[in-house]
Parts: structure tokens; sequence; C-alpha cells
């Protein structure tokens, strides 16, 4: 196991998180699963089976990230992949209703601590476990970091007057965008050493996160996080990107 390339996906129990996982043991990585409910981590191992390790990981808690850091350290001595994939797109758990859930994440009427929530998670939270495992990320032969970004958080297409889904930026799409931001940041800073970041866009994909009304399936929207997960030396940093291409910023 130890000689095997080792990733870590956060928001991994569930939805394009498992998926990533799943296609990444069959690619022949060790998976860790991180999970803020560990029982629901070990529930998703069960279904990926031999390759994958459930990891306790709250991306808004530090106790969590550093403890999870603290493992990959004494198990494994280096990180190879880190996928940011963890994201919220409103508290609380689904009402069912995906319109209802846009309207209220408008910033004219999203309460503060919805906001604040949100951002917690998407932004903050990513930013402090990339943080946290850059020194075993440092350890790897190439590190890669791999973001799940969205095209809903895209400002060239959001400032299109012509583009309808603009009705929808509120504090999710907000969010993905200062996402794609601290992406560049990380890939900026680290430039000059062998690890990669890049920002993968998997489309309007079928998940809880919007009440399962994505048109596109858990195993699309895996895909281009998979591929950025496994680029070679001459491959890109500081990209947003789909199967499809390049996405605008």
């Amino acid at each position: 196991m130890h000689n095997k390339q080792v990733a870590l996906v956060s928001g991994a129990n569930k939805g394009i998180g498992l998926q990533i996982a799943k296609d990444l043991v069959a690619k022949g990585f060790t998976v860790l699963v991180g999970s803020r409910n560990l029982e629901k981590g070990k529930m998703a191992v069960n279904d990926i089976g031999e390759g994958a390790q459930a990891v306790q990981l709250d991306v808004t808690n530090q106790h969590s990230i550093v403890a999870a850091a603290e493992y990959i350290e004494k198990e494994y001595g280096r990180l190879d992949v880190l996928i940011n994939n963890a994201g919220i797109s409103h508290p609380g758990k689904s009402d069912g209703n995906f319109p209802e859930s846009v309207q209220s994440g408008l910033l004219t009427v999203a309460p503060m601590e919805d906001i604040r929530a949100v951002f917690e998670t998407n932004v903050f939270g990513v930013i402090a476990l990339t943080q946290s495992m850059l020194p075993l990320l440092h350890q790897a032969p190439a590190g890669r970091i791999v973001n799940i970004g969205s095209s809903g958080g895209s400002l060239t297409w959001n400032s299109n007057p012509d583009n309808p889904h603009r009705a929808m930026f509120g504090t999710y799409s907000s969010s993905k965008s200062a996402l794609h931001a601290i992406t560049l940041a990380f890939a900026f800073a680290l430039e000059s050493t062998p690890i990669k970041v890049n920002i993968a866009c998997p489309g309007f994909t079928s998940t809880a996160l919007n009440n399962f009304a994505g048109t596109r399936s858990v195993e699309e929207g895996a895909r281009e996080a998979v591929r950025l997960a496994m680029i070679g030396p001459d491959g890109p940093t500081g990209t947003f990107s789909d199967e499809n291409g390049t996405v605008a910023w």
C-alpha cells in the first residue's frame, strides 16, 4: 500500500468526491476518503473496496485537519494528490427545492451567517486544508492539487448579459469565484516547485449540492478532476478546465 500513490479527497463519502475516490482507486492509488462523519466515510470505503481508507475530516475544523495530516504523515509519510472537493451550496439540509435554495442564496437577501458558512467550507476550508497538507505534498516526487471549481463562478461567463444563468449568481457562485482566485494564488506561490495546482469544473452534476437537479452523472463530473490528478511533469498549473478544455475565468 505504501508504494502506491496516495490521494486525499475531501467530502468523499458521497457525490462527485466518492466517484473521484472510486476512479483513483481503479487507477492504482491508495485513496483517503475524507468525511466529516467517520461512519459515513467507512460506508463509502465499503462501497469502494480495497484501496480506500476512511479519514475523519471536517475542513471547517482545524483540529480535524491537523489530525488528518498527522495520520497521513504517520501512515504514509507523504501525500501525492490533494483533491479539495468538499463544498456546500447553502447551510443545513437540502429542502428538495433547488430554485428556492438558489433564490435564498442571492446576496441581496442571504443571511450573513449563511454566507459565512458557505465561504467557511468552500474557500477558507480549502486554504486551511491545503496549507496543512503542503508539507506532505512536498514529500511526494510531484504533488498535485485539484480544486473543484464551477463555471457558475466564472466572472467572464456571468458578466455576459446574454447569459440567463447569471440570475443565479449569489453566495455559492461567488464562493467559487473566490476559490478560483485562491487556486491561482497557490499555483503562483508553488510555481518553482514540482507541485501543480489546477481547477476542475465538473459541470451541472446531479448531487445533493443541487438537490439532484443536475443534468450530468457523477461519472462525468469526476472525469476532469481525475485527469488533473494524474498529469505529468509537463502538465499545466494554474488552469481552469473541464473535459472539453479551458473554462473562462
